[in-house]
């Protein structure tokens, strides 16, 4: 899987648009005292929202000062944006989608998966129901809105579409930034790619009937992920370990604590006026970070890949033509940095 207190209700993502001339937000903690490392830039895929407050929090939390990491948080629209902040040497991290993942693998770009932000595939197409459309068949011909051309909306769109077997040319991709459900309510597209946060705020505002095609019904696999440059990794070995030890303790905080979180998202996301949509989006989050436990004997830790899921993926984007090269994910995942690894 991308973006002040005047958001409308309904609008949770929309500011990306209209922040697009922020360049960076520095989130270095003031009160936590630990030996400096050194600075993470990290490229996300969208403004600070507040489905992101755990990192947001860090002024006020300080979970990776703790480790000794100067936190720089960079705006971006779409996952495809933050692997583009990533290859062009202005961030350390980026907090991509796995088609983006896949599609810069799939053209010889040396990058590797060092942290499963979201097992759970939150993307979904919505659809009012006087449009008649029920299944991914039926968005034949259709305008559909995306937030942007590179983001997880219009991969996991194209993984639908596929399933269906249709193309990306058998309809009408219109740009709507992430004001995803405006567009539909007022009939400028027929369904719209969103998030599961994405449409609880839209059914806050009053949508009415609606169809909700879930994209995880037909691939089930992560919607971000942490991605680092191999030359990085080789070279932050223990910086990046120590950022991803402040961003576990950091998503464990607002697993715990969701109404603090939530209260917290009134100052620092740009987003969130709100605090009761704060907290449904919160704990939309803190249930899709967490991995399945379902065959495992044991939980498996924040961060942890399912690598057979992943390769599911990776090989679905290929069948589909999404990509070209075959992909082995585990050659293009390690978890030696996750904590207690």
């Amino acid at each position: 899987m991308n973006t002040s207190t005047s958001t409308p209700i309904f609008s949770r993502r929309s500011l990306l648009s209209a922040s697009a001339g922020l360049a960076g937000l520095s989130l270095a903690g003031q009160a936590f005292a630990a030996q400096a490392q050194g600075n993470i830039r990290l490229a996300g895929w969208s403004k600070p929202i507040s489905e992101i407050t755990n990192i947001l929090a860090e002024p006020d939390k300080g979970f990776f000062k703790a480790q000794g990491v100067e936190l720089t948080y960079l705006p971006g629209a779409g996952g495809g944006d933050a692997i583009r902040n990533l290859l062009a040497g202005q961030a350390d991290v980026a907090f991509t989608d796995p088609g983006s993942f896949f599609m810069a693998l799939d053209k010889g770009e040396k990058l590797v998966a060092i942290y499963d932000i979201y097992p759970q595939n939150v993307f979904n197409v919505v659809s009012l129901k006087s449009s008649g459309i029920q299944k991914p068949a039926d968005l034949k011909g259709k305008k559909i809105g995306v937030y942007s051309l590179s983001s997880g909306t219009r991969q996991n769109l194209l993984v639908l579409l596929h399933q269906a077997g249709l193309k990306e040319s058998d309809v009408t991709i219109v740009v709507t930034g992430l004001l995803n459900f405006a567009p539909l309510m007022q009939g400028q597209v027929d369904a719209t790619a969103a998030t599961d946060t994405g449409l609880a705020v839209g059914l806050r505002k009053g949508m009415g009937e609606i169809n909700v095609m879930n994209v995880s019904d037909h691939l089930n696999i992560s919607s971000d992920m942490f991605v680092v440059r191999e030359d990085t990794l080789r070279e932050k070995k223990d910086l990046l370990k120590a950022f991803l030890k402040g961003y576990r303790d950091s998503v464990a905080w607002m697993i715990a604590h969701p109404e603090e979180a939530a209260t917290l998202a009134v100052k620092r996301a740009i987003d969130g006026t709100h605090r009761d949509i704060n907290r449904d989006v919160i704990k939309l989050r803190n249930a899709s970070a967490q991995p399945s436990a379902q065959g495992k004997a044991r939980a498996p830790q924040l961060g942890s890949f399912d690598l057979a899921s992943l390769q599911k993926g990776a090989d679905t984007y290929r069948a589909l033509g999404m990509i070209a090269r075959q992909i082995k994910v585990a050659d293009v995942v390690d978890t030696s940095l996750l904590p207690g690894n």
